[in-house]
């Protein structure tokens, strides 16, 4: 659960950064969810686990950001108009 943790927070982190956001929060949550797995089950592989966390956490706190500044982007040139 450790691997696929962290590979799903390194996808989470490369869609947040090429315009996939919903996609990356989600993938970013299913990650963190299997991080957390992951540490209980298996406490010798708990080094993967934790860096799957760090990475889920950090595409899904990217994606959420991106999306945020999309939004007040858009909300600013509408309010020009």
């Amino acid at each position: 659960m450790g691997v696929a943790s962290l590979v799903l927070g390194i996808i989470s982190i490369v869609l947040s950064l090429f315009g996939g956001t919903w996609v990356s929060a989600l993938i970013g949550i299913v990650g963190i969810v299997l991080g957390s797995l992951g540490r209980k089950a298996n406490p010798e592989n708990s080094g993967i686990a934790t860096a799957g966390m760090v990475c889920s956490i950090i595409g899904t706190i990217l994606s959420l950001l991106i999306f945020i500044a999309c939004i007040a982007c858009a909300a600013s040139v509408g309010a020009l108009y």
